[in-house]
């Protein structure tokens, strides 16, 4: 039982959304649901190519600012999903397939693998975030990669809805002031210049 079971009942808050979703997807073409399953089982691969390329792209750039935010882009994903694995740990919901025992794309994860909030969209968000502050043309992709991500996991029927609205909403928080204070690394970038780790933070 949840430790606030009342403010987190999963059927009560959107569980029909949620089983309305779900059966759309067992209306939909598989080809549709093939494509859906695939992004949302590997699509946090994007991700850290995106995150990969942010780094040399701002590293190509010389800019200090903006690369002690690359180098420091992954941590951030990081804390993100120990933060939102630590909610989990504390609300303790059970998946809603476990709960509406509906038929779903995904498996079923078994009891004991909580669904609130969910950790592929906090990742995903905070994945976005950090590139939004670095790299606005990546991040155009990372936004709508991180929304799609977070609809996905409802639709294979891994989360409710209101599990992927607050892994987005914790992923950027996280991330938001996190990936703004590595600007302060700065100092350490420059020094990094000059040091034999310089292919880190200059192209040569």
């Amino acid at each position: 039982m949840s430790l606030l079971g009342l403010a987190v009942d999963g059927p009560a808050v959107d569980g029909n959304l949620y089983t309305w979703t779900t059966g759309l997807a067992q209306r939909a073409p598989s080809w549709l649901d093939g494509l859906v399953t695939a992004w949302s089982t590997y699509g946090l691969g994007l991700f850290a190519v995106l995150m990969l390329l942010v780094w040399w792209r701002a590293r190509a750039s010389a800019e200090a600012a903006r690369t002690a935010m690359a180098l420091a882009a992954p941590l951030v994903v990081v804390a993100a999903f120990l933060v939102d694995t630590g909610i989990k740990s504390v609300f303790r919901e059970q998946r809603p397939c476990q709960t509406l025992h509906t038929v779903t794309l995904e498996a079923c994860p078994p009891l004991g693998d909580w669904s609130f909030p969910s950790n592929h969209a906090a990742i995903a968000a905070a994945a976005a975030m950090a590139l939004w502050f670095t790299d606005r043309r990546l991040a155009a992709i990372a936004v709508p990669a991180a929304l799609l991500m977070a609809f996905c996991r409802v639709w294979v029927g891994a989360h409710y809805p209101h599990d992927v609205a607050l892994g987005l909403v914790v992923g950027a928080v996280i991330a938001w002031p996190l990936t703004r204070t590595a600007r302060r690394a700065t100092p350490l970038v420059q020094r990094l210049g000059t040091s034999p780790l310089r292919p880190l933070v200059a192209p040569r």
